[in-house]
């Protein structure tokens, strides 16, 4: 079997431990406007012990889902999570368009959603919001750079001899759309 043939098709979900899933239902559903699609409440023996939960669907445009769970047992809660440090290399990013994004930022803005859990940042193949949910996952909202098909051909044929390099210990920067100061 050749690796395209087990290439997945596209994300079916990625799932997160919440606080309370009615938080997070008014975040991504009332906020962001991701609709709650699937609410699984379920019991099955994991890691050795009987685990009630329930499992939330959110749909993103592909039909792939954010998904979020709730332990009923407060020892469950405490054993996977949400409490995780705060890091910005923790997150999911999803693609957007620029009409997409900019909708977001309003709808964050006009919302009372506080400033300090929102910021943007360019990477110089997309520009990025970054918005903190209520349990501390960062979601990346990413608009291509114009040329990203471009960008994204020129580094493709490098990706292993770039990683070889850097795992030697060569930690020069290649980002060459971001170094040129290009920008969404």
């Amino acid at each position: 079997m050749n690796a395209q043939s087990i290439l997945p098709s596209r994300l079916h979900h990625n799932a997160y431990v919440v606080k309370d899933l009615e938080v997070t239902r008014q975040f991504y559903e009332d906020m962001l406007k991701m609709p709650l699609t699937q609410t699984w409440c379920e019991k099955t023996d994991l890691f050795g012990k009987e685990r009630v939960y329930c499992h939330c669907f959110f749909t993103i445009g592909d039909d792939s889902s954010l998904a979020f769970f709730q332990f009923a047992d407060p020892e469950d809660q405490s054993e996977f999570g949400p409490d995780l440090p705060l890091s910005g290399f923790r997150h999911i990013a999803l693609k957007v368009e620029q009409e997409q994004q900019d909708a977001l930022v309003e709808l964050v803005k006009s919302s009372d959603y506080p400033e300090d859990k929102y910021y943007f940042l360019e990477h110089g193949y997309c520009h990025s919001l970054y918005i903190i949910d209520p349990d501390g996952l960062i979601v990346e909202f990413c608009t291509d750079h114009p040329d990203v098909d471009k960008i994204i051909e020129d580094v493709s044929p490098k990706a292993h001899s770039e990683l070889k390099r850097w795992l030697a210990g060569d930690h020069t920067p290649n980002n060459e759309a971001y170094h040129r100061g290009q920008s969404v």
